[in-house]
């Protein structure tokens, strides 16, 4: 696990605009009493980080989003170690599913497909079972809202992540060209 000062720098930029997107522009709304649902972008960058510097990368970079975002602005709630767990597995989860395909490049029906496994298992199933826990609210009562807000939020994400991919800035990132490869 050995990573070069570029490969760093590009993490930590990542891990700053995720903290912004999430911290100071996203939005949480209450369901039930209790602050379950989370409107931001900020997962953009570290899934970004996974797809273009690979999972462990991707998975290192929403670990330290999480915990360097928590310190900055908490949103009023306390820790819960799950999220971090959460923020890594979407760094780390999009990255693995295309990883076969990586090399040749992905279509947006397979980021789509990515985004929707990994958003189905990280904030639909943890993030509301981490919320059920800490608040103690019926799973009943926080998983619709959940599911509408992750609806809408998919293709938002993966249309933005796609376009950003194939950006010329970013397209050699997205293939695995040994010439062109962050390293």
């Amino acid at each position: 696990m050995k990573f070069s000062t570029k490969k760093l720098v590009y993490m930590a930029v990542l891990v700053a605009i995720s903290i912004i997107l999430t911290r100071m522009f996203g939005m949480m709304l209450p369901v039930g009493g209790a602050m379950v649902i989370r409107l931001s972008f900020g997962e953009i960058p570290i899934i970004m980080a996974g797809l273009l510097l690979g999972p462990l990368a991707g998975a290192l970079t929403g670990v330290a989003a999480d915990l360097l975002g928590f310190m900055i602005n908490s949103f009023g709630g306390p820790y819960f170690p799950g999220f971090t767990l959460t923020a890594a597995l979407t760094g780390a989860l999009p990255a693995l599913i295309l990883r076969h395909v990586r090399e040749k490049g992905f279509s947006w029906k397979q980021l789509l497909v990515a985004i929707l496994i990994t958003d189905i298992i990280t904030s639909v199933i943890m993030n509301t079972m981490w919320l059920h826990i800490m608040y103690n609210k019926a799973l009943a009562v926080i998983l619709p809202p959940r599911i509408i807000a992750r609806a809408m939020l998919i293709p938002v994400y993966t249309m933005i992540i796609y376009t950003m991919t194939k950006h010329p800035v970013l397209a050699p990132w997205s293939s695995k060209p040994s010439t062109q490869r962050v390293s």
